[in-house]
């Protein structure tokens, strides 16, 4: 998992935004029902985000981070993946996340996005508006697969999602489809995540470069991985300026 339970996005409230928010339960293309958490701006910069989490699901700190993005105008979807072994309940400290992990198809992860952009498409005179992807670790893998499983969306981001590793489903990592990716690339990395070589990072840029795939690929040299952590003061700046670059990444491809 990426963060303890009690964590919450390094990213600073802004003081008097208007959001509305709500829990959802959506369905997917075979009929499941899955939980999702819902913060609609109320000054909307047209764009919206599905947000995909690490492996415990839908829990706080993707939440509150649907609320960071709708404070900034725009609004946000996190979506949970265990609608179909785990129910639509809340869930407390001691949900055991990994049988349900292993039983995640990608293709299902990807028509519950769908579902996702489904429902952002909603809301009146937004029917084309861009779409974005965010997830962390087995989300941020899950998140740039979206460039190859998804045409609706615009950009697809991920923090220290692995790149070369292939999924549970026994299909294979982002960085063997890269060909079928119709979407550009923004890669959040830690220097010193001791999961994930430097070396396959660095793979992953050069076959996003090599499919002209257009792409940002950041290390932040000393940051482990789950650093965006507003616990981790140590990792304040890394932060700071990954938030920057997420909401300059949806600027330049909307």
């Amino acid at each position: 998992m990426c963060f303890d339970i009690d964590s919450y996005p390094p990213i600073k409230k802004i003081s008097g935004a208007s959001v509305l928010h709500q829990d959802l339960v959506l369905s997917s293309k075979d009929g499941t029902e899955f939980a999702a958490f819902y913060a609609e701006s109320s000054e909307p910069k047209g764009p919206a985000v599905i947000i995909l989490p690490d492996v415990r699901g839908l829990y706080s700190f993707y939440e509150e981070l649907a609320l960071r993005f709708s404070e900034n105008g725009y609004d946000a979807i996190a979506i949970d993946y265990f609608g179909r072994t785990a129910g639509i309940n809340k869930r407390d400290d001691n949900f055991e996340f990994m049988p349900h992990v292993a039983q995640t198809k990608v293709q299902q992860v990807t028509e519950d996005v769908t579902a996702a952009i489904n429902s952002v498409m909603k809301r009146p005179n937004y029917e084309n508006r861009n779409i974005f992807t965010v997830g962390f670790c087995f989300g941020g893998s899950s998140s740039w697969l979206q460039a190859a499983g998804q045409k609706r969306i615009s950009g697809a981001i991920g923090f220290y999602g692995h790149p070369s590793r292939d999924n549970r489903d026994g299909t294979r990592g982002p960085i063997y489809r890269v060909e079928e990716f119709n979407a550009p690339i923004l890669a959040l990395m830690g220097g010193a995540d001791k999961g994930i070589p430097i070396e396959e990072v660095n793979n992953f840029r050069i076959a996003l470069d090599k499919a002209t795939i257009d792409n940002e690929v950041i290390i932040y040299d000393n940051a482990p991985h789950s650093f965006f952590d507003r616990k981790f003061d140590d990792f304040q700046s890394e932060s700071e300026d990954a938030w920057k670059k997420i909401l300059n990444f949806i600027m330049k491809n909307s």
